[in-house]
């Protein structure tokens, strides 16, 4: 359900930026690919050949189209590569970057085979939050916006309504009560804190506040004379130089599942409601342990969102705080976008079986919680969206692959190609070797490489074997580093980079090497 609103989203048209122009196959699939879009054609795929540059013609393809643009990757590390990519292509528009903001994340589950119950543990990357929260801020204020998203993305993500009924917008010369202004950066979740100013913290100064946005690098102040608002200045949270002043500004809350009074209270009054209804389900079918779990969570939890506005899991009662309907689907990123958005579906053979699966999967552990008594039933409606939910919320799609899927080769209307690589290379030469001493044969392969300032993937078959090869290799000098999904997510975008500037020859890696990665200077995988 799209945000109804009188915020205007800014527009500056999408304007590629580069020192290359389309070659090879690149100017005929752009047009191509136009083609159909503008004829209204639902679903397009582009069949490119490794290599044949697909992520410059999809920005080639927006600057001509002038939409707001989703582009889903199968993984966090391809995702970060991308959105550098838009980045330097596209340097004068909104490039976001909206993954999972979990480093580790454990969910809570409940094995009935041993009576085992597994609390929910997790570790937040407060950038990747940020980023996460700068993607909707970028929605909900401009047109100009490219979303590089994972699965992530079909997950439930607060009301984009609140969202925006919450959003407090200040402009010079505007009356406001100080007062009352701070009350409401309360209920938008931000934290007053005086001494150690942080992201989503404000502090005030006399008729000065100060806040930092969490989707901000900058912190704003305000200045007030009275109840006037004299001025607004961007500054650096550390430094407190001023950067640059602005007539108006829009403060988003500091958590997308935030909720006004009278929305929480309408929550709190539908869960006791449930809670009711499930105790005497339980109790009728003599489950009295499991209805007091249930009891003693659900109270507990109530009583914080009474109290604070917030309770750890609080997602599991988005049903209620969205007013939503018994089994209908939860709000995600797709419902922050405008209508007319365009979605491309990166290496689409890995991406679309991907988004199908990821309900199942979260479904099963969730019924074992809610019939056990750990969750109330509503717990099932934060969840991702089913497969034919996730396409009635998107309208025309690219598929970019290599080897396109059944799937999408169906629903199009036949495929746009491109074969020819702008750079003109050809295929690499594949050399199949027996595995009697392939280790030392690697090491005399780096050797020939490192001498000729050139790098090395390796891949493998699990995380600790792309381990104990690293430390072997670390242990004949080679400069190695591995990675694998337990990598922060950051730090694999810095891999990466690490290994194309030279301070690493070799990356061990599983699956996260398969595809779409650029990486120019390696010569051997």
């Amino acid at each position: 359900m799209r945000p109804v609103t009188d915020l205007q989203r800014r527009m500056i048209p999408f304007e590629v930026v580069s020192d290359y122009r389309p070659s090879g196959d690149q100017p005929e699939a752009i047009d191509e690919l136009a083609r159909r879009i503008e004829a209204g054609e639902k679903d397009v795929v582009l069949l490119g050949a490794t290599g044949t540059g697909k992520s410059a013609t999809t920005a080639w393809l927006i600057e001509r189209l002038q939409r707001p643009t989703l582009v889903m990757a199968p993984n966090k590390t391809l995702a970060a590569q991308l959105a550098t990519e838009f980045r330097e292509l596209l340097p004068k528009n909104a490039v976001e970057y909206f993954v999972s903001y979990y480093d580790y994340y454990q969910p809570e589950a409940y094995i009935a085979q041993t009576d085992t119950y597994i609390e929910k543990d997790s570790s937040i990357n407060e950038e990747v939050e940020r980023l996460r929260h700068s993607a909707t801020n970028s929605l909900l204020t401009r047109r100009d916006v490219v979303v590089v998203a994972s699965v992530s993305c079909i997950y439930g993500l607060g009301t984009p309504q609140e969202y925006v009924d919450r959003m407090v917008p200040i402009a010079v010369g505007d009356r406001v009560d100080r007062d009352q202004l701070l009350r409401r950066f309360v209920a938008m979740q931000y934290t007053r804190n005086d001494m150690a100013f942080s992201r989503g913290t404000f502090r005030v100064r006399g008729d000065t506040v100060e806040i930092i946005p969490v989707y901000e690098e900058l912190a704003v102040r305000i200045e007030l004379f009275g109840d006037e608002v004299e001025a607004i200045h961007l500054l650096h949270p550390v430094t407190g130089d001023v950067i640059r002043s602005e007539e108006q500004t829009f403060l988003f809350p500091a958590s997308h599942y935030v909720a006004g009074p009278e929305r929480m209270a309408r929550a709190i009054s539908s869960i006791e409601a449930e809670l009711e209804e499930r105790l005497a389900e339980l109790e009728a079918q003599n489950k009295l342990l499991e209805a007091q779990r249930l009891r003693m969570r659900t109270t507990y939890d109530l009583e914080m969102l009474r109290q604070v506005g917030s309770c750890a899991g609080i997602e599991n009662y988005s049903r209620h705080i969205d007013g939503r309907a018994p089994g209908s689907p939860p709000n995600t990123l797709l419902d922050y976008f405008p209508e007319d958005f365009l979605l491309v579906i990166d290496e689409s053979h890995v991406t679309v079986p991907q988004i199908g699966a990821m309900y199942e999967g979260d479904m099963s552990r969730k019924r074992s919680l809610v019939e056990h008594g750990f969750r109330l039933p509503s717990a099932m409606d934060n969840r991702p969206l089913r497969w034919e939910e996730f396409v009635e919320r998107i309208g025309q799609t690219v598929y970019l692959s290599a080897t396109p899927g059944p799937y999408e080769l169906a629903q199009s209307d036949g495929v746009v190609e491109q074969i020819i690589r702008p750079t003109g290379l050809v295929d690499p030469e594949v050399v199949v070797k027996p595995t009697r001493g392939q280790i030392d044969d690697l090491l005399e392969e780096i050797r020939v490489r490192a001498e000729r300032d050139e790098r090395v993937l390796v891949t493998t078959l699990t995380k600790k074997m792309a381990e104990d090869l690293t430390d072997y290799l670390l242990e004949r000098g080679v400069r190695v580093q591995y990675l694998h999904s337990e990598v922060d997510t950051l730090r694999r975008v810095e891999l990466l980079r690490e290994l194309r500037l030279g301070t690493v020859d070799v990356l061990v890696g599983i699956n996260l090497l398969r595809e779409g990665l650029d990486l120019p200077e390696v010569s051997l995988v």
